[in-house]
């Protein structure tokens, strides 16, 4: 079994948004970390070098049950080219929700807006709170 790359970590989040590029995106950073935080009524923990995440889950792949690990229940990454948004599209009721958030692209696990201008707000913070929903361990009698 390989190990998990991407886990948190003791990274500081503010200097991670401080150090955003462009100017920008230090902003929209910032405002997102606000969003997530005001939803899910907790802090947020580094994940990974760039990923700024709130809470965990056990997720079991679908494609190969005996590959599990630990992941955001919902987080985001103020990347240069655009926003990556994480845990948001995955679930059933989100899935619903997604033709009103504005425009973004997917990608296999992410959203990616260019700006968070282009995003319906109170539809993110919908959501952020469907992911933050999930169940902490889809398979509460796992022995691993």
């Amino acid at each position: 079994m390989s190990t998990q790359k991407t886990v948190p970590t003791d990274a500081n989040v503010d200097e991670f948004l401080a150090a955003a590029t462009p100017s920008r995106r230090v902003e929209e950073g910032r405002r997102l970390a606000e969003i997530f935080r005001e939803v899910t009524g907790t802090d947020p923990v580094m994940w990974g070098p760039s990923m700024v995440g709130y809470g965990s889950y056990r997720y079991i792949s679908p494609a190969n049950p005996r590959t599990r690990g630990d992941w955001p229940k919902a987080g985001f990454s103020p990347r240069k080219a655009q926003l990556t948004l994480y845990g948001l599209k995955d679930l059933p009721e989100s899935a619903e929700l997604l033709p009103e958030l504005g425009t973004y692209t997917e990608g296999a696990g992410c959203l990616y807006a260019k700006k968070l201008e282009d995003l319906d707000l109170d539809v993110l913070r919908r959501l952020i709170e469907i992911a933050w929903s999930r169940p902490d361990d889809p398979d509460p009698l796992r022995r691993d």
